[in-house]
């Protein structure tokens, strides 16, 4: 993986997995393992739909990291972060957010239902510009989040689109273990966020 520049540290990645928390067989544990500089946010003992939970320990770990930071979320796991991101002060560089899971709608057997998911706190998703730059990765052929409703969300978010195309939900069960697309575009939003240029534009959308 490419360094950002020569003289800026390189950002830690913080890895926000899904509901499903930590999978050993999916890309972000892959990934994590494949870098220097990483924290995996931990799974929940209790309280474990709670988005109020979630963002809480995300907000820890990140606060326990020195530097630069850049997410890498996945699923409900972009959610949390969207949320966290409209709640805290603490600067981050960038998020890198895959295949988000569309809350708001019914989930697919086996998941949350939404009743439980309101229950939960995450609705409605927000829907305001975030404060860092941010690339969201969208499938064409995701059961959990629609490619126009979750292109529609990065919009507001001021995200740039990444169309994957026929993935699913670019998880273990739609065949993806290792995924090195995630290494090129973490390195991509690693090299943007170094910039000048970049900079100025975080900054322009705090104000």
């Amino acid at each position: 993986m490419t360094t950002a520049t020569a003289n800026s540290p390189r950002p830690t990645v913080v890895i926000v997995p899904g509901l499903r928390d930590h999978v050993a067989e999916h890309w972000q544990t892959h990934l994590a393992d494949e870098l220097e500089r990483v924290r995996t946010v931990p799974p929940l003992d209790q309280d474990k739909l709670s988005r109020q939970a979630r963002v809480a320990v995300l907000d820890s770990v990140i606060r326990e990291i020195d530097g630069p930071i850049v997410i890498v979320a996945h699923s409900a796991g972009v959610i949390t972060t969207v949320h966290w991101a409209h709640q805290s002060d603490r600067e981050i560089a960038g998020a890198l957010l895959v295949t988000p899971a569309d809350l708001e709608l019914p989930l697919p057997p086996g998941y949350p239902t939404t009743a439980e998911i309101d229950r939960g706190g995450w609705n409605p998703v927000p829907r305001r510009r975030l404060p860092f730059a941010s690339i969201v990765a969208a499938s064409r052929t995701d059961a959990l989040g629609g490619f126009r409703r979750i292109t529609g969300m990065a919009e507001h978010w001021g995200s740039r689109v990444v169309d994957l195309g026929d993935v699913g939900h670019l998880n273990p069960a739609a065949g993806y273990g290792r995924w090195s697309r995630a290494t090129e575009l973490l390195d991509e939003l690693i090299a943007v966020t170094a910039t000048p240029i970049a900079g100025s534009a975080v900054a322009e959308r705090k104000r």
